[in-house]
């Protein structure tokens, strides 16, 4: 009993002096700074669902629905000091959005409905395209909570060919861009 007494206090008294001397061998040099330097850049996307749309046209008839929806889903992360996103659907030419190279479709007789909203046809000047040939579709205004956000609009189409000189328009196949961009504003 007295050997396991004698054994046990050496075993203690050898792991307090390993552990002093371990404490003891550490030395530490002096702290060294990195500077860091993170920027996070402005951007602004806007990505379509598809890019083709086709239309089968009634002669006079109000109601020529595009074969699909597109939706558009605009992505942004913004600097302080900007006020607004704006998403804006427009062509280059009011009197002629869609043509066959003779006979001219104009932008007033193209409409949108966005995100389930009655159709209005393009006819107003935004920030892009020609005069009289565009439609604001959204306009969001940014806080400090939505600098970095996005937004979706769904939008569908239809050619209204019940107007003025339309109901005369030949058979023929009439092509034009649509285009779909968003702006940031200060």
């Amino acid at each position: 009993m007295k050997n396991a007494r004698i054994s046990w206090a050496a075993m203690v008294g050898l792991a307090i002096m390993l552990s002093t001397s371990i404490a003891s061998a550490q030395l530490n040099s002096g702290a060294q700074s990195i500077a860091l330097n993170a920027t996070l850049t402005e951007s602004l996307t806007l990505n379509l669902s598809a890019n083709t749309v086709n239309f089968t046209l009634s002669a006079g008839s109000p109601t020529n629905a595009g074969s699909a929806g597109i939706t558009a889903t605009t992505t942004w992360t913004l600097a302080a000091g900007r006020t607004a996103v704006g998403v804006y659907a427009y062509f280059g030419s009011a009197t002629a959005a869609l043509t066959d190279g003779t006979n001219n479709i104009p932008s007033s007789a193209f409409y949108i409905a966005d995100n389930a909203t009655p159709s209005a046809p393009l006819i107003n000047t935004v920030a892009f395209g020609a005069g009289s040939a565009g439609l604001q579709l959204a306009n969001v205004p940014i806080t400090a909570g939505n600098r970095s956000g996005s937004r979706t609009d769904a939008m569908t189409f239809n050619i209204n060919l019940s107007t003025g000189s339309l109901p005369l328009l030949p058979a023929s196949t009439y092509t034009g861009v649509l285009n779909i961009q968003a702006q940031a504003t200060t």
